[in-house]
């Protein structure tokens, strides 16, 4: 299945570096973000209920699934924020999607299509979002069993814990979806950060969060992508999680402020695509069914 699915890829030259991305279907473009630490393998169960309803696009991030890695020559500060969403903005406009995108976002893919849509609403038809960074937060909204691993993956203990110990793969991963992953599925999660200065991607993610105003440029990224969001009148989906994770509290209820909008609940934690598959991509083609 993993290999299958990973033979599927396309890849496709993007600022000097191979982005691996799933192309599908026919139609208006559906694009699917994936956050840390996974790739469009978190998708696999999704995309076939999608197919009849649009052109099915599921990249891997830089540095994630099987694109390119960045040179360690660059530092530890290659990748960030504005690194992952240069290559993927390149890669939506080296497939010359402007026109009729349709974001299914979720984790830190939620934040870079946010984004995307703040700066090209005229390109957007709908945004369909799950366990997605839609605010900064505070450590009180953060989830009580995992603030002192996200601490610690901030602090100088980070490098031990995910360069060294591979926590995000081996730990965070498992721990927030519901069912338990085969061998399978874990080795395919694990197949891109084998090395450890492949997972400084995986590091610096959970450094990018915006949390009690750090960092402040990522903070005011997302407070602005978020006003834009309170404000916009696209058509939207929020796939709410239960019991969910990050997405709830008050981010769950300055979300569901949001105008045009439609809601639906699945059960999950965190990575909700691996315990409501099915259930997402029917929400997500039933969802698109009503977009003018």
């Amino acid at each position: 299945m993993a290999e299958e699915f990973a033979s599927r890829k396309k890849r496709i030259n993007v600022n000097g570096r191979d982005i691996a991305y799933i192309d599908e279907g026919q139609g208006d473009p559906i694009v699917l973000l994936h956050g840390n630490p996974t790739s469009s393998y978190l998708w696999r169960d999704v995309i076939p209920e999608l197919r009849n309803s649009g052109r099915v696009i599921a990249p891997d991030l830089i540095g994630q699934g099987d694109s390119d890695k960045l040179p360690v020559e660059m530092g530890p500060e290659r990748y960030s924020f504005e690194s992952a969403y240069s290559y993927l903005d390149g890669l939506l406009q080296a497939l010359d999607l402007t026109h009729n995108v349709t974001l299914v976002i979720h984790d830190w893919g939620s934040g870079l299509g946010f984004h995307w849509a703040r700066l090209h609403p005229q390109s957007v038809r709908g945004i369909a979002y799950m366990e997605a960074v839609v605010m900064p937060v505070s450590w009180s909204d953060w989830p009580e069993s995992a603030a002192g691993i996200f601490k610690g993956f901030r602090s100088d203990k980070g490098e031990d814990l995910i360069l060294k110990r591979n926590m995000f793969i081996e730990g965070v991963l498992p721990s927030a979806i519901l069912r338990t992953l085969s061998e399978e599925e874990m080795n395919e999660y694990r197949r891109p950060f084998l090395n450890p200065d492949d997972r400084q991607v995986t590091l610096n993610w959970p450094r990018q969060i915006p949390i009690d105003g750090e960092p402040a440029h990522i903070c005011a990224l997302v407070e602005a992508y978020g006003q834009f969001m309170a404000q916009s009148t696209i058509p939207k989906l929020f796939i709410n999680a239960e019991p969910g994770s990050i997405l709830t509290g008050r981010a769950r209820e300055f979300c569901r402020s949001w105008p045009n909008q439609q809601e639906v609940s699945v059960k999950g934690a965190h990575f909700i695509q691996e315990d409501s598959p099915t259930e997402i991509g029917q929400a997500v083609a039933n969802w698109l069914k009503t977009i003018p």
